[in-house]
């Protein structure tokens, strides 16, 4: 009996200069899904993908199809290389806010091309609102979910201050005004946090600051053909599984303000019956998360040819 397997996919940070080009230089099936997002995005996002700069990578508006391009180059690679279809190789996928798209498409409920075009409105349209807004983020190490929801809750003073990613245990992001994260900062030292960093991004993700951008996926999303996913998804608002288009719809929109659930996401896997978690795209984030909160899952990280080869031998 083979192991039971969640496959989740990546977001905004594991951005990496020259992720996904060994995909690209040794198999046409990776190139293609590189080509057709350079087309739908309408620029040569490959090249900034695999020479940079940095900076530019960065950038919210090209970070997100970035990421998505990865994954399902990777995803293309073991299907039609190695033969291993999606649908056989796990019982749900997530993906982490932006990583959710990526799962869908994994899933065959968003087509290659709708994926990219949404997610080159979902990221100018939450680059712009993060230029007009000017909110922060911070992380908090070290604090229960109860204790950090107090902290939001006293530094906000009729601003917006919101858990924005509840990743682990003893990891949690909050996002919105610059001054109510500062005092958030304050507030949790206080109550013995180890560390609360501010965190290097260009706006208040995951919070009312979001309004506007959500506004526009609402618009977009309307417009996209959804289908039933082959795997059921565990949505990051609801960590809960979801199959029905109208609710991927619903929960894709809500995401960009409400809160990314990972650590009851994990949870979830493990009461049913997941063994091992296995992270499909750039860097290893998640698959380092699952630990933290399920110490009893299994977890490994497939970021490139070598991790391929790996993974299929094993």
């Amino acid at each position: 009996m083979k192991n039971k397997v969640a496959l989740v996919f990546p977001g905004q940070g594991s951005q990496v200069v020259g992720m996904g080009k060994d995909l690209y230089e040794n198999f046409k099936c990776a190139k293609d899904v590189f080509e057709t997002i350079n087309d739908v995005i309408g620029s040569n996002l490959s090249k900034v993908i695999f020479e940079g700069p940095s900076d530019e990578l960065t950038m919210t508006q090209n970070a997100q199809p970035a990421l998505m391009a990865v994954s399902m180059a990777i995803v293309a690679v073991l299907e039609k290389e190695f033969s291993k279809k999606t649908e056989d190789m796990c019982q749900y996928v997530a993906g982490h806010s932006l990583g959710e798209y990526s799962a869908l498409c994994a899933a065959r409920s968003i087509s290659l091309e709708e994926t990219a075009s949404l997610l080159k409105i979902r990221g100018s349209s939450m680059a712009k609102c993060g230029q007009e807004t000017q909110g922060a983020m911070a992380a908090i190490l070290g604090l229960e979910i109860f204790q950090v929801e107090e902290v939001v809750k006293e530094a906000a003073q009729n601003q917006i201050c919101e858990i924005a990613n509840d990743n682990s245990v003893g990891q949690i992001v909050i996002s919105g005004s610059r001054t109510a994260i500062e005092r958030a900062i304050e507030i949790s030292k206080n109550k013995g946090a180890k560390r609360s960093i501010m965190l290097p991004v260009s706006g208040a993700f995951h919070s009312m600051l979001m309004k506007n951008a959500q506004m526009e996926m609402i618009e977009a999303l309307k417009e996209a053909n959804i289908k039933t996913p082959s795997i059921p998804l565990i949505a990051n608002v609801t960590a809960d599984l979801v199959t029905s288009p109208v609710d991927i719809r619903t929960l894709l929109a809500q995401q960009i303000t409400g809160s990314v659930r990972w650590r009851e996401t994990m949870i979830f896997m493990q009461n049913n019956n997941i063994e091992e978690v296995i992270e499909i795209g750039s860097g290893k984030v998640l698959a380092g998360l699952v630990s933290r909160t399920c110490p009893g899952l299994k977890s490994r990280s497939i970021q490139n040819l070598e991790d391929i080869k790996s993974f299929v031998g094993s």
